[in-house]
């Protein structure tokens, strides 16, 4: 399989043959979905907490007597219908953790891959050594590359450079390859990876999927092919009543070709007469 590479100028560099268990895997949305919901819930701390009736303070002594004051009874300011009092059913302290398999989360790495490598998200550059941090030289990068959406850079490893250049840019973000993921990758709308990244993408991820792969020559690039335009044939329209549409369907009757032959109700009664005689 193979896909373009880039240089930072915006040219074509040439092609690079990659994997097609990493970049030419079928979508799998339900496995996508099942991965980001198991990060998210990963990451939530569960360590909210509100006191109950018997954890809030003060509430010992009787507010008011039990009878004569026409009031309801009451017998504790601490109660959940009363301000101040405590939560009824409220929070506490939980693991919200939900366990995914490995080979899972590997996959659905590579299901992200592939699928932007289809949409031509991808971008793949020979390389993306910057003399030096400023932010200007990775927008002129981007400017020349034709992107101007939200961005994951990704590098064989920690680029200093890179990542100070990018750290002021709100849509975009640099990752080594080493841990890639798939909310980043779901996050950014273009992903822009260099030849060496790709090699490590592959020795990390490479041979989790088993299936039946898209090898196929995928434009790396960003301009999509324009779809195919639609034409559409004039055709006469054959209009028939109910009486005539059940006949047609029961007695295999074949339908008039044009509106203008219409078949009387008075044939198909013949029609049916004479089957009910044979």
């Amino acid at each position: 399989m193979k896909l373009h590479v880039r240089n930072i100028s915006g040219g074509v560099a040439g092609e690079i043959d990659v994997r097609s268990d990493v970049f030419g895997v079928p979508e799998n949305s339900a496995l996508l979905h099942q991965v980001v919901v198991a990060h998210l819930a990963n990451k939530r701390q569960g360590t909210v907490k509100t006191k109950t009736r018997s954890e809030v303070s003060g509430g010992g002594a009787k507010p008011r007597p039990q009878k004569h004051t026409g009031r309801a009874r009451a017998g504790t300011i601490r109660s959940p219908i009363w301000v101040g009092g405590g939560r009824a059913f409220g929070p506490s302290p939980r693991s919200y953790k939900q366990r995914t398999p490995k080979k899972m989360r590997r996959l659905a790495i590579v299901s992200v891959l592939s699928d932007k490598a289809r949409q031509g998200s991808l971008v793949i550059v020979d390389k993306l050594d910057l003399t030096d941090g400023k932010t200007r030289s990775i927008k002129s990068i981007l400017k020349a590359l034709e992107i101007n959406s939200s961005t994951l850079i990704v590098t064989d490893g920690p680029n200093p450079n890179v990542i100070r250049a990018a750290r002021n840019l709100k849509k975009v973000k640099t990752l080594p390859a080493q841990v890639l993921n798939t909310i980043d990758l779901l996050n950014k709308s273009h992903l822009v990876i260099t030849t060496d990244a790709v090699r490590k993408v592959e020795e990390n991820w490479g041979g989790v999927y088993k299936g039946e792969v898209v090898d196929s020559e995928i434009d790396g690039n960003l301009p999509q092919s324009k779809p195919a335009e639609l034409t559409t044939t004039e055709e006469e329209v054959v209009y028939l009543s109910d009486e005539q549409l059940i006949s047609a369907l029961v007695l295999q009757i074949d339908p008039p070709e044009s509106s203008s032959e219409r078949v009387p109700d008075e044939d198909i009664g013949d029609q049916l007469d004479e089957v009910s005689e044979e």
